[in-house]
């Protein structure tokens, strides 16, 4: 008489040992062969599943989900090819391995419908019991490494996502108390009795300001990341979008030389906030890095009828290490944003592609060219 299985513990409570090891199913019609297989494969770590029909086989695969399936080829009712074919019709058995035991050589016609049923190999017995072994174990590691790896995926899945609504719950209320600073400095800076105390007020309202910015990239970079970031599009004047953006880059930067050049007519449907980020992060961009003293040039072209194109240039050649990785999220060093997060331009790309667009960055002699483009109306 056999013993009773033996218990082991688990956060769950105390389990039979096969209860965590990998299931193989095993599939024939006589008794025998099934003890055979059972004392030959079963291990630590393994568990054979035993079942005598086509039917007892689908009911353990609707409790089981096993590593790979060894199946005769010739039983009563329902035969080990017609077993094979309804498991490759469910999703749940679909991927599962196929090995077919057969007693006769087969014939080809046989062979190929097994194949087609979703067979890797055809043994035929008796097995010798070292290939049957090889085979098994080879299918049960491959199991036991898309588990560990499902579970790795799901476990960083699940961390990004936290990491991405903590970021967002964090941008989101870090807004109120850096609303307070940069007021507070402003009030500073205009009741200062000396310049000591007004410079001092402009470098918090500056610092503060910057670090306003950071918020707004780490918020749009989680809404980005987590599929929540919608358009508004509305009926818009790019000219009129693109002076607002010179008007506060200047503000910014009063000795700043930014010449706006336009051809055709520049009314389209697009996000007016968004489309202002871009035009406020490419000029900002060309103005910090760009060569002192050299004008900033911006053309907005409207000449297509179907889409809107926007270039900004300025002074200084863009390397290509910094080429290859410019609209990468948390690029460090290289030619733009070397104050910030690295998410400026990371920003602007999806932006744009939101839009139906695409933009670029590139070096024409010795100087930088970025545009980009989107269609006027959407689609």
């Amino acid at each position: 008489m056999n013993a009773a299985p033996s218990l082991i513990d688990s956060p769950a409570g105390r389990v039979p040992p096969h209860a965590l090891a990998t299931p193989i199913l095993v599939v024939d019609d006589v008794e025998q062969n099934l003890i055979a297989m059972r004392a030959l494969l079963e291990r630590p770590g393994m568990h054979v599943l035993c079942a005598g029909s086509a039917d007892a086989a689908l009911e353990l695969l609707l409790q089981h989900d096993v590593a790979l399936a060894l199946l005769d080829v010739h039983m009563p009712g329902t035969d080990g090819l017609a077993l094979a074919e309804l498991m490759r019709g469910t999703e749940r058995t679909r991927h599962v391995p196929i090995i077919f035991l057969t007693a006769t050589h087969q014939d080809t016609a046989r062979s190929f419908r097994g194949y087609e049923a979703g067979a890797v190999d055809y043994l035929t017995k008796p097995v010798d019991e070292r290939v049957i072994r090889s085979k098994v174990e080879v299918f049960v590691e491959l199991y036991q490494q898309r588990r560990a790896l499902a579970a790795r995926n799901a476990e960083l899945q699940h961390a990004l996502k936290l990491n991405e609504t903590m970021t967002a719950v964090l941008t989101h209320d870090l807004r109120t108390p850096l609303s307070a600073i940069t007021l507070s400095a402003e009030v500073l800076r205009r009741t200062a009795a000396d310049e000591r105390t007004a410079a001092a007020a402009g470098r918090i309202d500056s610092s503060a300001r910057r670090m306003a910015r950071m918020i707004e990239q780490l918020l749009d970079f989680s809404l980005i990341r987590t599929g929540v970031l919608q358009l508004r599009r509305q009926a818009g004047q790019l000219d009129a979008l693109c002076q607002q953006a010179v008007a506060e880059l200047r503000q910014a930067r009063p000795q700043a030389r930014i010449e706006v050049a336009q051809h055709g007519p520049l009314d389209g449907h697009f996000d007016s906030d968004r489309i202002m980020q871009v035009l406020v992060n490419l000029i900002g961009n060309a103005l910090q890095h760009g060569s002192a003293g050299e004008a900033v040039q911006v053309v907005l072209d409207g000449r297509d009828a179907a889409r809107l194109k926007v270039q900004v240039r300025n002074a200084g050649a863009l390397p290509e290490t910094v080429q290859a990785q410019l609209f990468t999220p948390f690029r460090s060093g290289g030619n733009s944003e070397s104050s910030g997060l690295g998410l400026g331009l990371y920003i602007v790309d999806q932006f744009i592609q939101a839009h139906g667009g695409r933009v670029t960055g590139r070096s024409e002699g010795e100087e930088t060219v970025f545009e980009f483009s989107w269609p006027r109306q959407a689609a």
